[in-house]
Order: C-alpha cells, then structure tokens, then sequence
C-alpha cells in the first residue's frame, strides 16, 4: 500500500505557505515545506496590509508549489494525452470561473496545470479561516481549483487549530541536511490540556479535553500580544515585524548601567477571569514616548530599556493567566502556539515558572521555525483531523471565514 500524502497550503495573513507530507505507520515524513516572506512588501507600513497580501499571495503560490512538489519528486511531465485534451478543456473552463477574482494567479496556473500531470497526493490541506479575508481567498481557490482539476479531495483547516498541532512537528533523528527524518504523531499524558494561542491576530486560552475537543476560556478584548508589539515597535522606531525587533533590542538591556525607572502597566492581570487587553499598554507606551520627548530624553538611549519593559509587561501577563487557568483546570500538560512563541523571553519564563509553580505539568511549544505561520502545520492537523472523522469537503462548498473560531464540543 503507498503511503498517503497529504498537500497543505496557508494563506491566512502575510506568509505564502505550501507544504507537503508523507505518512505511514504512524509517522510522517515532511517531503517538504516552504514559506515566501512578504515581510518587506508591508515593512514600510509597519503592519499587513490586506490587499497587498491578497496580490503577493497570488503572485507567489505557482512558483512556491511548484518548488514544494520539485523538493517531494512530484513534479513531473507530461500533463496529459491528446485524447482527453477535450475533457482538460472543460475542467479548464471551471478552473477560469473559480479564479474569475484571482487573475495574477489564473494566469500562473493555467501554464502549470498544461504542462504538469497530477501529482501522487491524497489530499488538498488548506486555511480557510481564521485570518484575513483579501489573504485567505488566493489559497483557498487555489486549492479548490487543484481539487477539481485533480480530482484530489479537499480538507478545510482552521488556523488556530494549525498552531496548535505545530507542537507536533518534532523529528526522530532528524537529519539535517535532508527532510527524510521521520517525525511523531501520537503523545500520552497530555490532557487535559492548557493551550495558549497567541500571535499577531490571536491571543486566546483554550482548554483541550481531548484530541479535537476544544472549549475558549480567554481571549483578548481588543489588540492581540502580536499587534501589541507590533504597534509599540513602530512608536519606538523600530522594524517590522515588532515581536523580533523588541526581543532585539531588549536583550541590549542591561539594568546594572540603567537607573532611569521606566515601569508600564500590566494589562488585566489580576482581573478573575482569563480575557486579555493589550491596547491601554499600546497607549501607555505612546503616552511615555511623548513625555520622555518633552522632558527632552534621549529616546535613542532608552530603546533598549523601553522594549525589555514592553516585553516583560506583555510576557507576565500571558504567563500568569496561563498558569492560573492550567491550575484551576488541572491541566497535564501547557501548551503554546503562534508567532510569539517565539519569543525566547517568554519560552524561558514560561520554563522557569512551570517548574516552580506546577512542576509535574509538561510544558510543550514548537521548533521556532514552525510557530510561525507555515503549511506543515496545515498537513499535520488535516491528518489529526481525518483520524479523528474529519470530513472532506466539496470543491463547490468551500468558502473563507475570517472569524472562525475552534469548534468547541458541548
């Protein structure tokens, strides 16, 4: 029996994703997984902005899938016979009404699905929510139109839900300089489960009874931690995204040659319940910029001692309603997910206070390279969700939600 091979493809936000994976026996095989950065295309507005997404999206799915079934040995020629030209045809034609918005990317498929024959995939992975709308439609008609033309079955991801089985991404003797390694799908003694998702449009508590049983307990009122670094980075005059450029600069900090004292608040932190608030801390930073410019600081010189305070305001507040809501849960295992997870700041914070304060609990995130937005994720959580009666979709049926949430079992 040959093993079954599933296609991921993420557009939620600013990352043009496709990944590819192989499984069999329980473990898989990350044939593999490419990411094109449309970090400089939004840097000089200091955040995503959507209609740009939607166009880079659409002018680098073709090259970046065409890279990702190159990598896995799926890319071969010819597409196909002249005898069933005229049936090509006719799926050529539903394929032009699929994409009747996405022009950019109608013209890079059509040369690509002429000249290709189908791949050995079992079935199409992809985002269709949460995220942003303009960025979400590009992969999702991508990926419907390679379901019809393929006659490949189509499995729609949530986002969040992508973040979380990211953790599973762990290799077994990995070797680094092929992706051959086989990597861990199945895990004991997790649940129940804390998990905290949180990045540059999410930041939510999710209790998780089980595979697949989610149930939200806390999310942000407002900004989301990754917003929040991103608009204080810009208020300090430094780069794009804000998360890394923060982190940068607060490692410059040293408090033994700082005396200046510099304390911001920590939103929320000891309200009953687990929602978050990141905007007064945005405001409070752009209210202590202005009044250090008017005490004529040398704001230059205080970066670095502004952005360990930004940092350490944001990562205490997610840290302690995290513990505090895997306390009263009892939760085995904490777990994190997205683009702040990143942050090595938080990792070792987390770390440290797991083991003083709930030392028997595991405490679980993703290789940096996989808490960011990517489609091996998308893979991964399609074959959970297979496993556990996910069903397929209709190419005909499927549509973006931009405010999906996790499915929560009642």
């Amino acid at each position: 029996m040959r093993n079954f091979i599933i296609l991921g493809i993420e557009t939620s936000c600013d990352e043009t994703a496709v990944s590819i994976l192989e499984f069999k026996k329980g473990c898989f095989r990350i044939l593999s997984n490419l990411v094109s950065s449309q970090v400089k295309v939004h840097a000089p507005f200091g955040g995503v902005v959507p209609s740009l997404a939607k166009r880079e999206h659409q002018k680098n799915l073709i090259p970046v899938l065409k890279m990702a079934l190159k990598e896995a040995w799926l890319l071969k020629t010819p597409a196909f016979a002249k005898a069933t030209a005229g049936r090509q045809n006719s799926k050529l034609k539903t394929i032009k009404q699929i994409l009747e918005r996405d022009e950019i990317l109608l013209k890079k498929l059509i040369p690509f699905l002429k000249k290709y024959q189908k791949p050995g995939i079992d079935l199409i992975a992809v985002t269709y929510g949460p995220g942003l709308a303009p960025a979400l439609w590009p992969g999702i008609n991508l990926a419907r139109a390679l379901s019809h033309y393929w006659q490949i079955p189509l499995l729609p991801i949530n986002h969040l839900e992508g973040h979380i089985y990211a953790n599973w991404l762990t290799p077994i003797g990995a070797d680094a300089k092929s992706q051959s390694a086989s990597w861990r799908t199945n895990s004991k003694h997790l649940f129940p489960a804390m998990a905290l998702i949180v990045s540059g449009g999410h930041t939510q508590l999710i209790l998780i009874k089980n595979w697949g049983d989610y149930k939200l307990i806390g999310e942000t009122r407002d900004d989301a931690a990754g917003e929040c670094f991103d608009k204080s980075a810009r208020l300090l005059g430094l780069g794009y995204p804000g998360g890394p450029a923060i982190a940068a600069e607060a490692n410059k900090f040293s408090i033994s040659n700082f005396q200046f004292p510099i304390k911001l608040p920590r939103p929320m932190l000891n309200s009953q319940d687990f929602d978050f608030s990141f905007s007064g801390l945005k405001t409070a930073v752009l209210y202590l910029v202005e009044k250090l410019k008017k005490e004529k600081k040398n704001i230059e010189n205080l970066i670095p001692a502004l952005a360990n305070e930004i940092q350490n305001s944001i990562n205490e507040v997610l840290i302690s309603k995290t513990i505090k809501a895997a306390k009263k849960y009892k939760a085995k295992s904490i777990i994190l997910g997205g683009g702040v997870a990143a942050n090595q700041s938080l990792l070792n914070r987390f770390s440290e206070t797991i083991k003083k304060e709930l030392a028997k609990v595991q405490f679980i995130f993703p290789e940096r390279k996989f808490s960011t937005d990517n489609a091996a994720m998308i893979a991964l959580t399609a074959y959970f969700n297979l496993k556990n009666g996910g069903r397929k979709t209709n190419w005909k049926n499927l549509e973006a939600d931009a405010n999906l949430r996790l499915k929560e079992i009642k």
